[in-house]
């Protein structure tokens, strides 16, 4: 007979942190239990058992990219309302996983693809050239590199700007 081991706990990131707690705030405010949450996850095509939610929001199951949107559509709201904290203040920082602590503002910004993150550079402009040539489809463009073009001439250097 084999021993089973038991798996190593999960490390949650940030990110992943922030959508485990959205994901409990979301069902919860939506009025929502977790088996009514699998019921539409299971109607749109991605089922996600009951007690595997459960562990999402307890931080111990880490969530696909498939279901992060099938758990957003279930929510209705958009991917990024599950993967950064419900706050926008631009005085208080949020943890990006990959990048650290982000003015919220931003943050949101960069989630929903407006602008760029503030991040040192040597060439803004083609810094935000790029970013819209890379991350924007053609006809969301033109605005991303409007956006930047005000916030290029309003840069102060160093990384981010309180």
């Amino acid at each position: 007979m084999t021993e089973r081991r038991a798996r190593p706990p999960v490390e949650q990131g940030a990110t992943a942190q922030s959508v485990a707690a959205n994901v409990r705030r979301l069902r919860e405010c939506r009025g929502l239990s977790v088996y009514r949450l699998a019921s539409l996850l299971l109607v749109g095509g991605r089922p996600i058992a009951p007690s595997a939610i459960a562990k999402v929001e307890r931080g111990e199951r880490q969530v696909t990219v498939d279901e992060l949107t099938a758990l957003a559509a279930a929510l209705d709201v958009s991917p990024s309302a599950l993967l950064l904290p419900s706050t926008d203040e631009p005085t208080v920082d949020v943890c990006i996983t990959g990048v650290g602590p982000v003015p919220a503002s931003e943050a949101w910004d960069w989630m929903d693809g407006r602008r760029r993150l503030d991040r040192p550079c040597p060439d803004l402009r083609t810094a935000a050239v790029e970013y819209a040539l890379y991350s924007r489809p053609p006809i969301r463009r033109a605005e991303t590199l409007a956006t930047h073009s005000s916030e290029t001439a309003q840069h102060q250097p160093g990384g981010w700007h309180a």
